[in-house]
Parts: C-alpha cells; sequence; structure tokens
C-alpha cells in the first residue's frame, strides 16, 4: 500500500483539496503501479516550514511502498507530485522536497 504524507506551510482552510487527493492517487497508483484502492494520501497544511531560508510556499512529501520503487519511478513522482502542486497550491516545484522509500529495498533475512 503505497502512503504519500504531504505536509505545506499554506493554510488551506476554506481551499478544496479534493482535486489535491485525487490527482495525487491517481498519480502514486499510476507511476509505482499499484492500485488506487490501495494508495493512500494525507495532506497537512499550515506547518512552519523554512526553505532556502525562506518561508514562501514550500512542501515537503514522503511516500513510501511496498515494491515499485526504482530511480525513473523516483524522477516521475517528484516531476508529477511538483506539478500538481504548483498547478493546484502555487507551491513552485523548487520548494518542494520528496523523500521515497521501499520498504522492499531493505529487507532482512530472519535467521530463526
Amino acid at each position: 500500500m503505497p502512503s504519500l504524507y504531504i505536509t505545506t506551510n499554506l493554510n488551506l482552510d476554506g481551499v478544496d483539496t479534493d482535486p489535491i487527493f485525487s490527482e495525487a492517487t491517481t498519480a502514486v497508483s499510476t507511476i509505482i503501479g499499484k492500485p488506487e484502492k490501495f494508495v493512500m494520501v494525507i495532506l497537512k497544511s499550515s506547518v512552519p516550514i523554512s526553505f532556502e531560508n525562506s518561508k514562501e510556499p514550500a512542501a515537503y512529501a514522503e511516500i513510501v511502498s511496498m515494491g515499485g520503487i526504482n530511480s525513473e519511478v523516483k524522477r516521475k513522482l517528484i516531476a508529477t507530485l511538483g506539478t500538481i502542486l504548483q498547478s493546484k497550491l502555487s507551491i513552485p516545484r523548487t520548494r518542494f522536497f520528496l523523500k521515497v522509500f521501499d520498504t522492499t529495498a531493505f529487507s532482512t533475512k530472519s535467521r530463526m
């Protein structure tokens, strides 16, 4: 189940966030190759963020997935999610950072 957690310093009270959830869910599903019904998107606003010593609109996101992540997928996720945040919230793509984590990349064998 891919989980996308987006944090922004913008106040989203009164903002229709449904298109963000919808587009982000579709993007993650399509790019990672998992069904939309397994994609979770969390959006948290009004979090103090300073980026490049500026408090202008910015966003930080983390995505965790059980498989489906490689360097091409990472590039597509960064570009696509950055575009969604830019078009829906006017957050410049240059002020968006995405941390990508594949839980299967660090699997360990049990010695039991």
